[in-house]
């Protein structure tokens, strides 16, 4: 009976294998438009990069901060509806970019309408995949999704290379119809509303509990650490190595994700949270400190280990912010977006500072090992600051009547 559950526990269903493919195929078609954005603005439409780059943070800060409004939408119309919703969204979106390559007012709103729409279906997604799932599927869950945006995220660029610049109308018309495709596909899913395995999440154990580490802040700085890697690796590596190799390593990069996080999602579900936070931001540590090394080896090595520290810390925030926080699992998911967001846009703005001050210094590995020692200090504070917040937690009522001798 034990073994035919776990083969049973170890399947996808089939709306989960077509959320999965269609989370590959949103990603693919996200990514071959959305990183050449900042040439499409400046070059072809002429935008000034002052005003390209205030665009595009409000994209991102609506990409982000927007994942808020998916609970309350969600809970209104459903998470079936809610994708189908932001999937319209995006399709309108890529659409209106092939008359907007003519006019820089049409192609921002496009941008807009497309990043709404991204920050509506995530959270709905996730929530929809992990309805009705036990809590010991969740990781294997999480983790699959996690590998089929990371697999869409490093074909996308490379897919659209040949495109972007000579033919942007044929690429976007492309994406458009490859939303859409998604969409009407979406639209056979079960209803989520009918769904009677749907269960709620269950609290988690007593110890957790009286870590008192809160998963929003731990989002928010993972990201923060995190993001050093993504927004400034291309800064250090391409005049130390080529812009190759840097591409090679990016490449490896997301093929390791793809490959490691549904491996590891069962040793990682299995840490504690304290446990988890010293093996994630351990592994950041020490991928930040092989990046002050310089060199190929380096660099290759470092990235690998950051690659380790996301799979950890990132799975492992989704995950506690589900068993802890008694909100719909479309909320929680918007509200680890939201975190994500402000993690990236601190990361951003401290990191800048730092670069700067480094390069000034002539030493740009003096950034990473600043960035490694943050690493380092970053997780003694949480878990600090979540013993304090424990040991200030009044116990909860069952916990009190067991010591007092009740059932």
């Amino acid at each position: 009976m034990s073994a035919e559950r776990t083969r049973k526990q170890g399947r996808f269903t089939r709306p989960q294998l077509f959320l999965l493919a269609g989370s590959f195929l949103i990603t693919l078609g996200s990514f071959a438009v959305l990183p050449y954005m900042s040439v499409l603005l400046h070059q072809r439409l002429g935008l000034g990069l002052g005003t390209v780059g205030f665009v595009l943070a409000v994209a991102s800060l609506i990409q982000f901060a927007g994942g808020v409004v998916a609970g309350p939408v969600a809970a209104r119309i459903g998470l079936r509806r809610s994708m189908l919703l932001a999937l319209a969204l995006r399709t309108a979106g890529f659409a209106s970019f092939v008359p907007g390559l003519t006019s820089p007012v049409l192609a921002i709103g496009a941008l807009l309408l497309v990043s709404a729409g991204a920050a509506l279906y995530l959270p709905a997604n996730k929530a929809y995949l992990v309805a009705g799932s036990p809590d010991e599927d969740r990781p294997r869950l999480l983790s699959a999704s996690s590998s089929a945006f990371n697999a869409g995220m490093a074909l996308g660029p490379p897919a659209a290379a040949p495109l972007v610049m000579g033919s942007p109308g044929v690429l976007f018309t492309c994406v458009a119809g490859l939303f859409a495709l998604v969409g009407v596909g979406q639209a056979f899913l079960p209803r989520d509303e009918v769904r009677p395995e749907a269960v709620a999440s269950q609290e988690p154990p007593s110890g957790e509990q009286r870590s008192g580490l809160s998963p929003f802040l731990v989002t928010v700085v993972s990201v923060y650490a995190f993001m050093f890697f993504q927004h400034y690796l291309a800064l250090y590596a391409v005049p130390r190595t080529s812009a190759g190799f840097y591409g090679v390593v990016l490449m490896a990069y997301a093929a390791l994700l793809v490959v490691a996080q549904p491996l590891l999602a069962a040793w990682v579900a299995a840490l504690s949270y304290p446990a988890a936070l010293r093996w994630g931001f351990g592994a950041m540590a020490a991928g930040m400190a092989a990046i002050a090394g310089g060199g190929h080896v380096g660099i290759a090595v470092g990235g690998a280990l950051l690659c380790v520290g996301e799979i950890v810390l990132f799975l492992k925030n989704d995950l506690e912010a589900l068993a802890r926080v008694s909100a719909p699992p479309a909320t929680v998911f918007g509200r680890q977006r939201l975190a994500a967001g402000i993690g990236a846009f601190a990361s951003g703005v401290v990191g800048g500072q730092l670069y700067a001050a480094a390069e000034s210094a002539g030493s740009a590995r003096a950034f990473w090992v600043v960035a490694s020692l943050q690493c380092l200090l970053l997780p003694v504070l949480l878990m600090y600051g979540g013993r304090r917040t424990a040991r200030g937690r009044p116990k909860p009522r069952a916990e009190t009547a067991s010591e007092l001798g009740g059932v």
